[in-house]
């Protein structure tokens, strides 16, 4: 069966009593593989996967392209988070002390299900596990940096929450993306919107990379990315799939001032501020 078709199916990752469970949501409780159940509220979330690699693509929204004021893409460009980036539901985002601009992005995580090397796009949903809302989360202060790469300012530790849980059995391609700081929606984009489709992305890489269960792909933000501050909900939410929390957090800057130092340059607040 297909990832796209129903009935939805949901699985959470929780760690309970010291160690990692499988959980499946019932209302406000977590049923536990040995029967149990514990309060949703309580429970101390994990990444829903264990990727070798994490895959993010650029401008995949037409409003966020147009926000640019990017020419039309005629084919997408790449690049990766380290795994060290990997947060979870209910995890805090850290702001390092010396940066100002950490902006949310709010995005569909596509997590694989079964090995993929060179799948067909009519082939790439039956190889996916699921989907789960994801915050490709930046300090922009980096981006006078890395000459493209988004290393620093993608790939700090924590800057890739996802979560609660991973879903199946919902169309993705009908869905919406929605950001909310503080209960407020800051974004809001559908599926359709995006210019390179998940199984499109998952061909066109899949021709050279392999992935492995577990492998997670962000495929993309509507427009109005914008900086966090210390003590701010973020959520994202995927329609009829779920919604991540994050809380922001300040955290000392680095003891060491070695390399490139943030910037509050004009390229800078263009991207953080989306003053194009």
């Amino acid at each position: 069966m297909s990832v796209l078709d129903g009935p939805r199916e949901e699985w959470r990752r929780i760690l309970h009593e010291g160690t990692p469970h499988w959980v499946r949501p019932e209302g406000e409780r977590l049923r536990l593989g040995d029967g149990r159940t514990i309060a949703e509220a309580e429970a101390t979330y994990l990444p829903p996967c264990d990727p070798t690699k994490i895959i993010c693509i650029h401008l995949n929204y037409d409003s966020r392209r147009l926000e640019f004021k990017a020419p039309p893409l005629v084919n997408p460009t790449y690049f990766q988070k380290p795994l060290t980036t990997l947060n979870a539901h209910r995890g805090r985002v850290s702001r390092p002390a010396d940066c100002k601009y950490l902006n949310y992005e709010g995005e569909i995580a596509a997590i694989v299900g079964k090995p993929m090397r060179n799948v067909a796009r009519e082939d790439v949903w039956d190889h996916l596990a699921g989907f789960a809302p994801a915050n490709d989360v930046g300090a922009q202060d980096f981006r006078d940096t890395d000459a493209g790469s988004m290393l620093r300012v993608k790939g700090q530790d924590g800057f890739c929450p996802v979560g609660p849980g991973i879903v199946r059995g919902v169309d993705i391609r009908a869905q919406s993306v929605r950001t909310y700081i503080n209960g407020k929606i800051v974004q809001d984009g559908p599926v359709s919107e995006m210019t390179f489709p998940i199984d499109f992305i998952f061909a066109d890489l899949s021709r050279h990379i392999t992935f492995l269960p577990g492998d997670i792909v962000l495929t993309g933000t509507p427009a109005n990315s914008r900086p966090m501050s210390p003590g701010d909900v973020v959520e994202v939410e995927i329609t009829n799939i779920g919604r991540l929390t994050n809380t922001v957090q300040e955290v000392p800057a680095p003891t060491h001032r070695v390399g490139h130092q943030p910037t509050d340059s004009e390229a800078v607040r263009r991207v953080a501020l989306g003053q194009f």
